[in-house]
């Protein structure tokens, strides 16, 4: 992978609405976890407005969903801090991969491409990036396209999430983890990567298993991005 290509630093108008365009399929079942999320939210006392205003600003589905658990009369602030944190751990690590190409754009381009940044438009991207191409647009652009799918969603939920009683029993839950899958299995294959995502995955596993909530999260890409880094160094 590298980072030397010009094409690849390209982010333009054009590259964005692609990059929105590719991902509104995914986007469509981000619409159904938005609903579910509306509707929790409902459930555990949030009013219609702070429920569209979480999904707007902090659009991070999976620690939204964990802050439910602990909402009520008094919220547990450092709890709820420390939660959040651990889940969305990756994004440091996301980042990270993403500085090669995103170093090279101004600092408002910069910024407000990885303030879109989640799983899937961030797989994809780094998809793009080790063929050579450029993946700017679709960091970005697809980036707005889960944003608004979420955002739509959460709102929907609080109407008609009802409709919904248990995307889990539909298999929606697997929608997310299959792309990603796919991602993994459609990119190089050698021993070095291999090795890398079976490390990360089995360090990821003991962490479901003996750590705390959430844990496996963080130590999962910790184990894989440690490798990684460390394989890479020996090998240069």
């Amino acid at each position: 992978m590298t980072s030397d290509n010009a094409t690849a630093h390209e982010l333009n108008s054009r590259g964005v609405w692609l990059g929105f365009k590719s991902l509104v399929p995914i986007s469509l079942f981000v619409i159904v976890f938005g609903v579910a999320f509306g509707l929790a939210a409902t459930q555990s006392g949030l009013d219609n407005w702070s429920i569209v205003i979480m999904s707007t600003l902090v659009f991070a589905g999976a620690a939204q969903f964990a802050t439910l658990d602990l909402w009520g009369p008094h919220v547990p602030i450092i709890p709820l801090i420390i939660t959040v944190f651990a889940i969305n751990a990756r994004h440091l690590l996301m980042g990270a991969t993403l500085y090669p190409w995103l170093r090279h754009l101004s600092p408002a381009k910069r910024y407000g491409a990885a303030l879109f940044l989640s799983d899937a438009n961030w797989a994809i991207s780094m998809q793009e990036f080790s063929h050579g191409k450029s993946g700017l647009g679709l960091l970005l652009g697809g980036g707005i396209a889960l944003w608004l799918s979420w955002t739509l969603g959460s709102w929907l939920g609080l109407y008609f999430g009802n409709a919904i009683h248990d995307p889990v029993s539909l298999g929606l839950d697997m929608v997310m983890g299959c792309f990603l899958l796919a991602m993994v299995v459609g990119e190089q294959r050698s021993l070095h990567m291999l090795m890398i995502w079976t490390v990360a995955a089995c360090s990821s596993l003991m962490a479901y298993w003996y750590l705390p909530d959430n844990s496996h999260i963080v130590v999962g890409a910790l184990a894989g991005g440690v490798l990684g880094a460390l394989w890479t160094e020996k090998k240069q």
